[in-house]
C-alpha cells in the first residue's frame, strides 16, 4: 500500500527570482542549495532547505507556459505543496480508482531521477498538489 512519507516542500511562484531571493536569502538567511532550469517545467527553480523540508522559489521562464498564464491571473505567492511517496505509481492508481481528478494521471520523470505528478485543485478543495517519489535514497 502507497505510504505518504513527508511534506518535501512548498513551492512558491515568483516573478523575478533574484528579487524574490532578496528576502528568502538576504534578509531570512535561508541559502539556497541550488538554482537550477528545468526546461521540462519552463521554470528556474532556486532550492531553499528549511529542516527536513524546502522552500522552492519557483519563476517562469517562458510567457506562454502553465506557470506564466497562473502568475498572470493569481500573481505571486504560494504555488503548489509536494508530498513524497514511497510508490507513486500506485497512489496515481489508488487515487484514479477513487474518482480523484489528476493533473497527470501517469508518473513524469525529472533530469534528477525522481518521479513526480500534480493532483488538480478541484479535488483537493483548491490546493495543487504535487507527489514525489525519490529513487536511489
Amino acid at each position: 500500500m502507497p505510504e505518504i512519507k513527508r511534506l518535501h516542500h512548498l513551492a512558491v511562484l515568483v516573478d523575478d527570482l533574484e528579487h524574490a531571493l532578496e528576502f528568502w536569502r538576504d534578509i531570512l538567511g535561508i541559502q539556497p542549495t541550488h538554482i537550477t532550469d528545468m526546461a521540462q517545467e519552463a521554470a528556474r527553480i532556486a532550492f531553499l532547505p528549511l529542516g527536513e523540508s524546502e522552500i522552492e522559489l519557483v519563476q517562469p521562464t517562458t510567457q506562454d507556459s502553465g506557470l506564466s498564464r497562473y502568475l498572470d491571473k493569481h500573481g505571486p505567492g504560494l504555488h503548489h505543496l509536494c508530498l513524497q511517496v514511497d510508490d507513486l505509481a500506485g497512489l496515481l492508481e489508488q487515487l484514479k480508482a477513487r474518482g480523484v481528478q489528476l493533473i497527470n494521471d501517469q508518473p513524469r520523470f525529472a533530469e534528477d531521477g525522481r518521479t513526480y505528478a500534480f493532483i488538480h485543485p478541484k479535488s483537493t478543495q483548491g490546493v495543487l498538489v504535487e507527489l514525489y517519489q525519490l529513487h536511489g535514497s
